[in-house]
């Protein structure tokens, strides 16, 4: 929470995604993320606000005598009792009440941010901040690390994917929302952020020190030994289509007919990406993934370019777990659907929603607009993808440094079973 490009749908800009937790959250603690070619490539570049146009005319039939008595009763009866305490403004409160609006929803990616969270939203989803590399979003209505990713300061501390954050600096994330975690999370390069882990029965605390954040996007290869040729992917960013085309070309050239693509702890990114990549598997015009807008505008279908170029015969394997999300699972979800590949692994994260973001009077207001849907009708936002074949990782497994669902995956494609 996936972000895609931005684009301008009346007065609002919708934004496709995971992390923002938009996936992300975007989260990815909320950090600079460099592109191959060291210049930034956060997975949303920019959100302009336009001019909110929104409408004012109250709502028909909404009693609002609630609203008043409250606010009569505050202003009359309301006594500052802390000397550090002072009365806020009318314009506060105006935004305290839409902010109890927004949240009402119970959805963690609809909020509304008062003027100054706003322009610190804004300067994150740009970019200007270091942050730790992981992606975070609110799962079971606790902020929960969707994956740290690959070789950044969150993976070598130890954060993994499930994770639950239960402190950031030693305050409870209880009620945070994902967008306020991320404000807390990022800051310098080179200052520490400390977190209180729960992962399983145990509680952990892991300090991580900020940095710009630097993954690789791809790696590819050849296992002369086994005759199968993986790709994983990493990220969804502006670069992910162009990376995999090259190590498409890489795996075409090899002459091997059994394929991996490794999407395990892929937060996801940009919606183009994934379309872009889905189209090697998929005719021209076929469809990749739908935004549903629950009937308040017509549907938007996403379909294949239809580079429609894996060699004949060649089986494919994509693998997945708690840590793919977002444009991940478009991907793994337009192959399943359309029979293009096998999946293996474990269930994916579930992040599957749309956010816009409309400026009111110097705040903004973000709201889910839609959902993502697989071409087969399964509705990601929350169910994620399950995999043809389930196959867990254990910690005797990690600490063996054992990788049953890629051995599952090489014994499917050699053997057929």
């Amino acid at each position: 929470m996936e972000p895609s490009k931005t684009y301008s749908r009346g007065r609002s800009i919708a934004v496709r995604g995971i992390s923002f937790a938009l996936v992300a959250a975007v989260a990815f603690g909320a950090g600079i993320f460099m592109g191959a070619n060291g210049s930034a490539a956060s997975v949303v570049t920019h959100i302009p606000l336009l001019g909110d146009g929104l409408d004012p005319t109250p709502a028909p039939g909404v009693d609002l005598t609630d609203f008043w008595e409250a606010w009569n009763a505050l202003q009359a009866n309301y006594v500052v009792t802390h000397a550090s305490s002072t009365l806020p403004s009318v314009q506060d409160r105006i935004f305290g009440a839409i902010q109890g609006l927004a949240a009402s929803y119970g959805d963690p990616y609809t909020v509304f941010f008062p003027p100054a969270q706003a322009k610190a939203f804004a300067e994150n989803i740009s970019g200007s901040f270091a942050g730790v590399g992981m992606e975070i979003d609110i799962k079971n209505n606790v902020l929960t690390v969707i994956a740290p990713l690959k070789g950044t300061p969150a993976e070598r501390a130890g954060i993994k994917a499930g994770d639950i954050i239960a402190a950031i600096d030693g305050a409870s994330t209880n009620g945070l929302s994902i967008d306020a975690a991320v404000n807390e999370i990022r800051g310098p390069v080179g200052t520490t952020v400390d977190f209180t882990i729960i992962r399983g029965s145990e509680t952990l605390d892991i300090k991580v020190v900020r940095a710009i954040i630097q993954v690789p996007e791809i790696e590819d290869g050849y296992d002369a030994k086994t005759g199968v040729y993986h790709i994983a992917l990493y990220e969804f960013t502006a670069n992910s289509a162009s990376l995999f085309d090259q190590a498409f070309a890489r795996f075409k050239a090899s002459g091997s007919r059994k394929l991996v693509i490794d999407l395990r702890g892929n937060p996801g990114g940009y919606l183009d990406a994934a379309v872009d990549i889905a189209s090697h598997f998929l005719p021209k015009g076929a469809t990749v993934v739908t935004e549903d807008f629950g009937g308040k505008e017509p549907n938007r279908v996403h379909t294949s370019l239809g580079y429609n170029d894996l060699p004949a015969g060649t089986k494919v394997v994509v693998l997945i777990d708690g840590g793919s999300a977002s444009a991940s699972e478009i991907l793994a979800g337009a192959l399943q659907d359309t029979h293009r590949a096998t999946l293996i692994g474990t269930r994916s994260f579930g992040k599957g929603s749309v956010q816009t973001l409309m400026n009111l009077d110097g705040g903004s207001l973000k709201i889910t607009v839609a959902r993502w849907i697989t071409p087969a009708g399964h509705w990601i936002m929350g169910n994620g993808i399950t995999p043809d074949i389930v196959v867990p990782i254990t910690k005797a497994d990690i600490a063996a440094k054992k990788d049953p669902q890629m051995a599952r995956a090489v014994q499917f494609l050699t053997t057929g079973s």
